[in-house]
């Protein structure tokens, strides 16, 4: 049976996903279509899809897919856009928002101007820097540790914002062959559900350049995880105060490493490109 389903393509920073909202457009398998309709040229053309639902826990749900069709913990970008989506189609009033996602609960501040909403604000939660089931090291951690790939010796730091970043600081990071060792890093074998794998340069006004190979999606023009995991490992490396500007190829987010609660805030921009119907085979 084919159904029509009705998305809004939207991005955070060029992090680009297609939104459906499954109360109105219930999706049987999220993992194909997320396949599908991500392929430029022949679907929508997209990082990945995500859901967006009802929830007993919070005042949205979300779930998100890559575009290779595996579930993501969180995304950082697109839970902006989440807040961007509900408020804009008038599923809310509030500016203060609250989403249940695999991560946990989020709450998410809204700036809202003429009626819609143009960035955001979302306590991401405390960052996480042991995990034994994301890194195979003896203690789940590791501090400008060293691991080995394509013949050369990488030195990284691993932070966990609901899903796994290893930050490699480098002098240049527009010369690093992010297609090339991307792929070789995400699927190392010291991370045992794959990685997502961010090169970051710390520049001489105290901003980071940082580009991304996503797990599950490759080189994506932002990550908003990925910006607070960095922005985290930047401190703990002494390379950067509590308050960072990461700047990717799509845009630049502001994170915070409050240390009064320990949460990382992340604040950054929402942006609709389009709206349309798609037809699904289910």
């Amino acid at each position: 049976m084919t159904t029509k389903i009705h998305f809004t393509k939207m991005h955070g920073a060029g992090n680009d996903y297609i939104y459906v909202y499954t109360p109105d457009n219930p999706i049987s398998n999220p993992n194909q279509a997320a396949i599908d309709w991500s392929r430029y040229h022949f679907g929508i053309g997209s990082d990945g899809l995500i859901l967006i639902g009802k929830s007993d826990k919070a005042d949205f749900s979300m779930r998100m897919f890559n575009n290779d069709g595996s579930e993501g913990i969180m995304c950082g970008n697109g839970i902006r856009c989440v807040g961007k989506y509900v408020y804009d189609h008038r599923l809310t009033d509030k500016q203060t928002v609250s989403i249940e996602t695999l991560a946990g609960v989020l709450t998410l501040e809204l700036q809202v101007s003429d009626g819609l909403v143009q960035s955001a604000t979302v306590n991401m939660g405390e960052p996480i820097l042991e995990n034994k089931e994301q890194l195979g090291t003896p203690s789940g951690g590791m501090l400008a540790g060293q691991i080995e790939a394509d013949g050369q010796t990488f030195t990284g730091t691993y932070v966990c914002m609901g899903n796994p970043h290893f930050i490699i600081f480098v002098d240049d990071v527009m010369s690093i062959p992010l297609t090339e060792i991307g792929p070789k890093l995400e699927c190392h074998p010291i991370f045992p559900q794959r990685c997502n794998i961010e090169f970051a340069q710390i520049r001489e006004d105290g901003s980071i350049r940082m580009r991304v190979w996503e797990r599950g999606s490759g080189i994506t023009m932002a990550c908003g995880t990925g910006a607070c995991a960095t922005a985290v490992a930047a401190a703990i490396n002494q390379l950067a105060g509590n308050q960072s500007l990461v700047e990717m190829d799509g845009g630049t987010l502001k994170i915070e490493w409050n240390k009064e609660d320990n949460h990382i805030y992340m604040t950054g921009p929402a942006a609709t490109a389009f709206e349309g119907v798609i037809e699904l085979e289910q």
